[in-house]
């Protein structure tokens, strides 16, 4: 991708905060009681509009979230008609899956369906995995990015910085995303919520600017290195700097549970900094 080019995803949560795991970062789980907006699965046609505006609005990655652990049998089905009514609609979008663990014969389903990569987030380093989450181990995370990049799928695999992890963590949680070779890389920071046991993070802007950093030296330039949650509170005002550190992608719209700004707003950003919203979803 041109150095100038800046690759738009945005994110379509189409079934929220059902979620019985108790990853420690996530308002989409029910133990916590987050005050968020809860609902099982949108209408087809409801999600097919919201793809057309997403492409409006310079989107070229288009994420289809659903809440829960993993996939099963109506899970997979819901995703697999969602993915082939957008892909009759609105063709040209990349769409990414994001539906928890998987194994190879859901995930070749999808991919003949029209999903065109899966999204799952190693999220911290082997180590510190069990400090946030103990419903489901961080091997299960590492064997369905295995599966995905076997049966032909992109792989879209990052983490989450901040929440309370050591630079050690950090390091390694890159090193293992890297061992992966993913297409692309969503790097989150922990947005804070009161209902979450993780109530504070640690990790200021020059800190994040050097994980940024690593992962582009890690990953390499022709990969997608996507700044997604939480990029309002580190950046917001200094986006330049993320795109200096190597960041090539941004979400745009709003995330599962958080609002971010409008795709208008950061569409303007882009043209001050110079920067074009790229036109192809060629990530290599």
């Amino acid at each position: 991708m041109d150095s100038k080019q800046i690759f738009l995803c945005a994110i379509n949560n189409i079934l929220s905060g059902t979620c019985q795991e108790d990853c420690k970062f996530c308002t989409q789980s029910v133990r916590y009681h987050a005050d968020i907006e809860r609902y099982n699965y949108k209408k087809i046609s409801q999600i097919v509009e919201e793809a057309k505006l997403a492409e409006k609005s310079g989107a070229l990655g288009y994420c289809l979230v659903t809440a829960g652990k993993g996939l099963d049998d109506k899970k997979v089905d819901f995703v697999a008609r969602a993915a082939k009514a957008i892909k009759a609609e609105v063709g040209e979008l990349h769409l990414i899956a994001c539906n928890g663990t998987a194994d190879k014969e859901q995930l070749t389903y999808l991919k003949k369906s029209g999903i065109d990569s899966y999204n799952h987030n190693l999220e911290t380093s082997q180590r510190y995995y069990v400090e946030i989450c103990q419903t489901h181990s961080w091997d299960e995370r590492y064997t369905t990015c295995e599966n995905i990049k076997s049966v032909g799928l992109s792989l879209c695999s990052g983490g989450i910085f901040g929440m309370g992890e050591t630079d050690k963590d950090r390091d390694d949680l890159l090193h293992a995303i890297a061992s992966l070779q993913p297409e692309s890389t969503p790097l989150n920071f922990y947005h804070p919520n009161p209902a979450l046991p993780i109530k504070t993070r640690n990790i200021e802007l020059n800190e994040a600017l050097a994980i940024i950093n690593k992962a582009s030296t890690l990953l390499g330039e022709e990969r997608l290195l996507m700044v997604a949650g939480g990029r309002e509170l580190l950046f917001s005002g200094q986006e330049d700097k993320m795109f200096e550190a190597g960041a090539n992608a941004i979400v745009i719209g709003n995330y599962l549970t958080t609002q971010g700004v409008t795709p208008i707003t950061d569409r303007a950003m882009l043209e001050k900094l110079g920067y074009e919203v790229a036109s192809s979803c060629d990530t290599h």
